[in-house]
Formats: C-alpha cells, sequence, structure tokens
C-alpha cells in the first residue's frame, strides 16, 4: 500500500511555545523549521511512502519544505490543527480518492524511514489506526486506509480520543524515532540523545547547555 502522509505545522512564529526554556523567541522559529524539514526528508525516504503533503500558511516553511520536494497545502480553514488535516486528507484525496492518508506529527526530528515503514505496514491491516507519542497521552500517527476518512481528534488527550473514536491502537515496539515528537526542552533531549536529523542537529548546536554554553 502506498501513502500520502499529510503533516501540519502551524505558523513557524507561534510554533513551540513550550521550548521557551530552552530556546529564545528568536530561535524556535528555526528549530521548529528543522524539526519539520528532518521529519519531511525522513518520511520522504520512507518505503510505502508515496508522496508529502504539508498543510502551512507560513510562507518561508512552505518554501523550504517544498525545496525537499513536499507538496505544500493551504491552511484554507484556519480552524487550527484537526480542521486543518480533515482539509489537507480532503485535498489530496480529491486527487486520488482511493489513496491512503496518514497524518504525521511535524516535530519528530529523530524520524527514522525503516520506523516509519514498519508503522505503515502495520496500519494498512485497519480502517483506521494511530500510534501513541513517547508519554503515551498524545498521537504522533493517525491512519485511514482507502475508503475510510482520517477524522482526526489531534490536542490534549489525543490518544483516549483516537481510541474512543474507533482507531486501532498499534501496539509496535522499536519505533521510538515515531513517537518522540518535540514539545519540551526534556522531550528535546530525548530527540538528540537518539539521534536527530542534520536540520535540527544544526539548530540545536546554537542552543544553550544548561550550564550556559553552547550545546556541544
Amino acid at each position: 500500500m502506498q501513502w500520502t502522509l499529510v503533516i501540519p505545522l502551524k505558523p513557524l512564529a507561534r510554533a513551540k511555545s513550550r521550548l521557551a526554556a530552552a530556546a529564545a523567541d528568536g530561535v524556535r522559529p528555526g528549530l521548529a523549521l528543522a524539526f519539520a524539514q528532518d521529519t519531511v526528508a525522513a518520511a520522504l525516504a520512507a518505503p510505502g511512502v508515496r508522496d508529502v503533503a504539508v498543510v502551512t500558511g507560513d510562507p518561508r516553511a512552505g518554501r523550504e519544505l517544498a525545496a525537499l520536494g513536499a507538496r505544500i497545502v493551504a491552511d484554507e480553514p484556519g480552524g487550527g490543527l484537526n480542521a486543518a488535516l480533515a482539509h489537507a486528507a480532503d485535498v489530496v484525496r480529491a486527487a486520488r480518492p482511493d489513496g491512503a492518508v496518514a497524518a504525521l506529527n511535524a516535530d519528530l526530528p529523530a524520524l527514522r524511514p525503516a520506523e516509519l515503514a514498519r508503522v505503515l505496514q502495520a496500519a494498512a491491516e485497519f480502517p483506521r489506526a494511530f500510534l501513541p507519542d513517547a508519554p503515551e497521552i498524545g498521537t504522533t500517527f493517525l491512519a485511514a486506509t482507502p475508503g475510510h476518512a482520517l477524522r482526526p481528534a489531534f490536542g490534549m488527550d489525543s490518544r483516549v480520543r483516537h481510541r474512543s473514536s474507533g482507531a486501532v491502537e498499534l501496539a509496535l515496539t522499536g519505533v521510538d524515532s515515531v513517537r518522540q515528537d518535540v514539545d519540551t526542552e526534556q522531550d528535546l533531549r530525548a530527540a538528540l540523545a537518539l539521534g536527530v536529523g542534520p536540520h535540527t542537529a544544526a539548530a540545536a548546536h546554537r542552543l544553550p547547555a544548561p550550564d550556559g554554553r553552547a550545546t556541544p
């Protein structure tokens, strides 16, 4: 099964506010973009991925991610994350009605193509399926196979909400890179420990370490 991945990205100026303790206001937009660049690059390299559509209203992000090979879908509804994902899924399926569609977080800087391929392969067995994040509270991945609507319910406690919606929770081990999104400084350190992509590595190198020195 070949998948189109839909990746949502809010305007960079408003992204990653919970990283304020680790990254100053002027640094966070570039860090959020780096996360998305590494996520998109890894996603495009994953077996089973036909293409990637990024839904965003940020011009800079659109240019940079299009340069990597992503299709850019305008965030026309302007109604938040789930509205953006539903809109992008509709746009994708307008061109490919029988396509398999999956939503993937934009902040997976340690994403490994082989691990994502395993998740996609498992998701192909169910009408709708999702993968919880590392703390097992949120969701990093939601899939809908042909003939089934995506029905995204991201946000607070999305693991419970996706399960309640009838999506199957994928019980996979060894896919840590698909589960490690980055919202906090602790998340960032966990992603760095897994091994991040080149864009995030370069951006993180400019962040101060806890003792005030530059991150090595």
